[in-house]
């Protein structure tokens, strides 16, 4: 049990990440020269091919460690669900909003916001969350006062978003951020 328990952990990159070939071992570089840069970070690929992991390493080997990794499924939630999810509510801001709701946004301060299919995110949130990718600033649903939250953005999805952006489905300055 001790000489299988020395060979999994020589064969550990970052994380729960294990692997030996050479296209690993690039993901593994790629994942320890992005994890304290600030940037925001697009990971693309097949489904199943862990996306989710490499957003986690890229979260908890960077400085941002401490604190929390909030994620959010865009292709779990409908337009209105998801705007709450994000930006959070005051009470009454809507139907059934009856008491006030933090926001992904506000959960993630000084975290990172994990976007899982960010391809899915409908047109007018993107409108909104690229203002918010902007200057750290949003409105919660129906409040009259604007909140700041500092947080490292990481994306996924397992489409082509420059193919989506010239389809006039995915806008073209949020590909840039």
């Amino acid at each position: 049990l001790a000489v299988l328990e020395q060979q999994l952990e020589d064969r550990r990159l970052l994380n729960n990440m294990v692997g030996q070939s050479d296209a690993m071992k690039r993901v593994a570089t790629l994942v320890h020269s992005l994890s304290d840069i600030a940037t925001t970070v697009l990971i693309t690929g097949e489904s199943g091919t862990g996306k989710e992991l490499i957003a986690d390493a890229l979260h908890y080997t960077g400085g941002r460690a401490e604190k929390r990794i909030v994620k959010v499924n865009c292709a779990a939630l409908s337009e209105s669900l998801l705007e709450s999810e994000l930006f959070g509510h005051v009470k009454g801001a809507f139907s059934g909003a009856i008491k006030e709701r933090k926001g992904r946004f506000e959960l993630a301060h000084k975290g990172t916001l994990f976007l899982d299919e960010i391809s899915q995110l409908p047109l007018q949130i993107q409108k909104s969350f690229l203002q918010v990718m902007e200057n750290l600033r949003y409105t919660p649903m129906g409040a009259g006062k604007k909140k700041t939250s500092n947080f490292r953005v990481i994306a996924a999805t397992t489409r082509d978003l420059d193919e989506l952006s010239d389809q006039g489905k995915f806008r073209k300055d949020l590909l840039s951020k």
